[in-house]
């Protein structure tokens, strides 16, 4: 006789994963669940939903890395549970970053000795870095000030309005104005001559960015260095500078080697680097270097011993993971000077590929450099009829994410996309994103223009009234605002529905 048994409501082990009750009741969303699920149920619901996000791969919006050879990914998989912090139970991990440190600061041609150890620390990006680099850059000033008798409570920092929101932060959260250099059309970097011209006794330093957000230029770190010379022998400051090499800094040694922005120029006191840019690992590491130990001043370095061992100290956050730490040993023992040189090479190659695709198209002006960070910015000629925004929107139909943003002030008139080039953007696919472009570009002629007709009928009816019409950029800049508030609502609206 078989004996056969009912299965309970509760015994799940049986049940396809799709059909248990879990999964087909809706979880709350904003607060912890009374009871328990399996762990199948939970990894599938997670699944299910990480799914609609975007491709990695086809993010060219991102600077970030998204792929590693996965003898590295097994390293990290291994230490992921290893607390950085921990350095008497890590002792080994802690000498790789230190590895790292004065690999990087031979690389941005620190001047050390034979024996001497280079100045620097991992951190969690360079967004990190920039806040550590900025803070020793405030208390060297203030305790100079103070030594000498004058005020110290109005500290500034001279840059580009093209720098990173973090140089915004560090100047809000740390109480530093921020004075920043305008940009024009056309030149969309820190102007070096007007940079030195702003600077003042009150300056802790002059921030230059090598390879800028909007178009991946190089600012001229060399002529702001001899002018900012001159500037401190007339008046008897020494106000240094900083170099944010979050994205060019793991470029300009191995495309541009003979380009003098790093510590080659004597007022460069800090540079910082994200390694997870074109340091080619994967998100959450970046590098700040230090010249000297008399750049980073002592009393802003702790040092603890409750993890076992005296532990100095500089960093915003304490705990955190290992295992970016060993993925960047690996590439740099792995790689090598001349891997470097060959991923970095590639990846400016596919970007020539893809702007020549571009402009032959001749639909398109280029914005971004040939020498810089592998990228390429580019605007449409004409945008009367349609323009960048719709392009973006269109292009996420074949999978890719190609932002379209304004410039900053001054220059806000100019819109661009930028497409990224990292490592794993190979040429097949740049060739196929240029035929993608094609694709979009005919189905958009062949669509009614959307704001700018209503646009050009008000210009109509400004004319038959008698007054003056707008001129193109005021045109121009009244379709980046609609369009500004189009995806403003459109983001707001999704977060009502969710």
């Amino acid at each position: 006789m078989v004996l056969s048994k009912t299965a309970s409501q509760t015994d799940v082990s049986i049940h396809s994963t799709f059909a248990s009750r879990y999964v087909r009741t809706s979880l709350p969303r904003f607060k912890m669940p009374e009871n328990s699920i399996p762990k199948e149920a939970a990894y599938q619901i997670i699944n299910d939903e990480l799914m609609l996000d975007g491709n990695p791969r086809l993010n060219l919006a991102s600077f970030v890395t998204t792929w590693m050879e996965p003898e590295c990914d097994k390293l990290i998989m291994d230490s992921i549970n290893k607390n950085y912090v921990d350095m008497d139970e890590y002792p080994v991990t802690t000498e790789l970053q230190n590895r790292c440190v004065n690999m990087i600061a031979h690389l941005f041609n620190a001047p050390l000795g034979d024996s001497e150890a280079a100045v620097g620390v991992g951190t969690v990006g360079s967004s990190e870095a920039i806040m550590l680099a900025g803070l020793a850059f405030k208390r060297k000033w203030q305790n100079k000030r103070k030594a000498e008798g004058k005020p110290y409570d109005k500290p500034n920092i001279v840059t580009g309005a093209n720098v990173q929101v973090c140089w915004e932060k560090f100047a809000r959260y740390f109480e530093v104005e921020l004075k920043e250099v305008k940009l024009r059309e056309g030149y969309y970097v820190m102007d070096p001559v007007k940079a030195v011209e702003m600077v003042d006794e009150n300056t802790i330093c002059v921030a230059a960015i090598l390879g800028s957000t909007l178009n991946g230029e190089f600012e001229d770190v060399k002529l702001l260095n001899n002018l900012l010379v001159e500037k401190n022998k007339e008046t008897g400051w020494d106000t240094p500078i900083h170099v944010d090499a979050a994205s060019g800094g793991f470029i300009a040694p191995f495309l541009y080697p003979e380009l003098e922005w790093d510590f080659r120029l004597p007022l460069v006191k800090s540079i910082n680097v994200s390694g997870h840019k074109y340091g080619l690992v994967y998100a959450g590491i970046g590098w700040v270097i230090w010249r000297s130990k008399e750049d980073l001043p002592e009393e802003l370095i702790f040092h603890i011993n409750y993890l076992g061992a005296d532990q100095p100290t500089f960093t915003l956050n304490f705990s955190k993971g290992s295992s970016q730490v060993i993925a960047q040993y690996y590439q740099l023992i792995r790689l090598g000077y001349e891997g470097y040189r060959n991923v970095m090479e590639n990846c400016h190659e596919n970007a020539m590929v893809l702007r020549e695709g571009l402009e032959k198209t001749g639909r398109f002006n280029i914005v971004s450099k040939d020498n810089g960070v592998p990228l390429v910015a580019f605007s449409l000629k004409n945008n009367k009829q349609h323009d960048e925004f719709e392009i973006s929107e269109m292009l996420r139909r074949y999978g890719w994410i190609v932002p379209a943003y304004t410039m900053p002030e001054d220059a806000q008139h100019i819109t661009v996309l930028r497409v990224v080039i990292r490592e794993d953007f190979s040429r097949t696919l740049a060739e196929r994103l240029v035929l993608d472009i094609q694709k979009v570009l005919h189905e958009l002629d062949t669509l009614p223009a959307k704001v700018n007709a209503k646009l050009a009928m008000a210009d109509e009816e400004v004319g038959i009234n008698g007054t003056v019409k707008k001129t193109a950029i005021e045109t121009q800049r009244e379709i980046t605002a609609y369009w500004k508030k189009y995806v403003s609502e459109r983001k707001t609206n999704k977060n009502k529905i969710c």
